[in-house]
């Protein structure tokens, strides 16, 4: 059976208009995979690489705000991040945030 024998079939159901049903339901998932799971693994991707891009004396910002630049990068997933000069904290890759660092080094870049 080819499908348009199948949609032929149930759109001659008792109900009527299944097969429109069974085309909006497919037309929904569609438009919830483009508009919402898509950009979000797309996004979860380049969050996966920039943190493992990270070098030594990279400048970043972490989610709650805190400006520093790489001095260590750990084996356990954790950074040393120094917030002045001599003063460092241990803190988690995860707690990075990958858009205000962008933006601290964009527009760093025409000061220099």
């Amino acid at each position: 059976m080819n499908l348009a024998m199948v949609f032929l079939m149930l759109g001659q159901g008792s109900a009527g208009g299944g097969g429109f049903q069974f085309v909006f339901l497919a037309l929904m998932i569609l438009v919830f995979w483009l508009f919402m799971i898509r950009p979000q693994s797309k996004k979860a991707k380049q969050q996966k690489q920039f943190l493992q891009n990270l070098q030594k004396g990279d400048k970043i910002v972490t989610i709650a705000g805190i400006h520093g630049k790489v001095n260590k990068l750990n084996e356990d997933g954790t950074i040393d991040l120094e917030i002045s000069p001599g003063s460092y904290i241990k803190m988690e890759k995860s707690s990075i945030s990958m858009e205000m660092s962008a933006n601290l080094n964009k527009t760093a870049a025409p000061a220099k």
